[in-house]
């Protein structure tokens, strides 16, 4: 269990890497995350080397603890909220699948074109401000409840 916050090292100068920060910062109602753009050619600093932050997504939380890749996702999913997703990746074949297709993806992530990349987060971004302006000081209304609360 990662003790927050978790401080995730993204290339912010990919649009896919981008957009899925952005999805995360919207949704981080509870202030659990931190956001550290690694792309600039003089950054220093971060749990590894910035030519491996640049390669793998990293994430430490506030005990020092580093994740990396589809754990660094999962974290980040748990920390916004959404644990469904997080034990998702977490299940023994979506886990491998997932460990085996994302070093993939990330090594072409700039070759994805836009038609391609742009819906996907356009939707996310639509989820996440609906959940952002849902959820306030702890509590959740769910859509078409008034007054309802519910867990993140």
């Amino acid at each position: 269990m990662p003790v927050y916050p978790v401080t995730l090292y993204y290339d912010g100068s990919c649009r896919l890497c981008s957009g899925e920060m952005r999805n995360l910062r919207v949704r981080d109602t509870a202030g659990r995350l931190a956001f550290v753009d690694c792309s600039p050619e003089d950054f220093t600093g971060g749990p590894a080397p910035r030519a491996a932050l640049m390669t793998t997504i990293h994430a430490v939380d506030a005990a020092g603890h580093v994740y990396t890749g589809i754990e660094s996702f999962r974290e980040a999913h748990a920390a916004v909220g959404l644990p469904i997703v997080s034990a998702l990746l977490g299940l023994p074949g979506i886990s491998h699948a997932a460990a085996r297709a994302y070093p993939l993806l990330a090594r072409h992530r700039r070759r994805l074109p836009a038609w391609l990349v742009e819906p996907f987060l356009d939707r996310a971004a639509r989820r996440a401000a609906r959940h952002a302006d849902s959820c306030r000081d702890g509590a959740c209304t769910l859509p078409g409840r008034a007054g309802s609360e519910g867990g993140r």
